[in-house]
């Protein structure tokens, strides 16, 4: 049984002796590309159920069939963490998606400021990446990538008690780390000494590349959920900012810790 190294997402349930049909596209790829016959061992999850050893029952061109064997690893959910980020070039914006998931987001959020470049997004296109980043870094969870929303109309329904780790760029040169406390101000924040914060739900809050507007900037403040941070002493590119701040975040707060 130690055989199995393809790990494959399916939307199946999984459980003992649980059938579990393929997609075409599925199949030509175990049985296409990498050659599979029957017996053969393939890793599955669904982001329920857990990881489990399938074996290949039925082999064909347009489908076929796994059969759970054994569990092979419990679901291990993130932290209740959501990354809001404005969408960037193509291959950029691709590229935070698969970090998020790899670096344990729970919801992955692209939002429209505005200056965001990027007026549209293939939401279908970023979770397919999502579920791929999640079979190679052996994860046994997908988050959701929700379609693109006015970061204005997302703020108008924000929870109360989930926090906003906003990486905010005027903050530029001060010293990186989470505060506890919302609302204290970038000057007065910065200057104490940090504290660990209280835990709870929680959001990182990326901005486009021409940054925020100043009518954003003024929402944000005066939002008690958010905590503004700084990134360090030089300027990131928007997906550089978006590792950056997760392993920040996970490091003080997360599964990391």
């Amino acid at each position: 049984m130690s055989d199995a190294k393809i790990r494959l997402y399916v939307d199946q349930p999984l459980g003992q002796g649980q059938p579990v049909p393929l997609t075409q596209d599925q199949a030509h790829y175990l049985f296409g590309v990498m050659r599979l016959g029957p017996g053969a061992g393939v890793l599955v999850f669904n982001g329920r159920d857990g990881e489990w050893r399938a074996d290949v029952a039925e082999v064909g061109k347009r489908g076929g069939t796994l059969v759970c064997a054994a569990q092979t690893a419990p679901l291990r959910l993130p932290p209740d963490l959501w990354l809001m980020f404005a969408p960037i070039k193509k291959a950029r914006t691709d590229f935070i998606v698969e970090k998020a998931a790899e670096m344990g987001a729970a919801r992955i959020l692209p939002v429209q400021t505005r200056f965001t470049n990027s007026e549209r997004i293939r939401q279908d296109r970023l979770q397919a990446h999502a579920v791929e980043a999640a079979e190679q870094c052996g994860g046994t969870f997908v988050p959701e990538v929700a379609d693109l929303v006015p970061l204005d109309r997302l703020l108008d329904r924000w929870p109360a008690d989930r926090r906003i780790m906003w990486c905010d760029e005027t903050l530029l040169g001060a010293r990186a780390g989470l505060l506890e406390g919302a609302g204290q101000g970038p000057a007065r924040g910065f200057e104490e000494e940090p504290k660990r914060p209280s835990p709870g739900p929680w959001a990182i809050l990326i901005g486009p590349e021409g940054g925020f507007a100043e009518a954003e900037q003024e929402r944000l403040r005066r939002m008690p959920q958010v905590v503004p941070v700084s990134l360090g002493p030089r300027i990131l590119r928007a997906d550089t900012a978006a590792v950056a701040a997760l392993a920040l975040w996970q490091s003080v707060l997360g599964d990391w810790v």
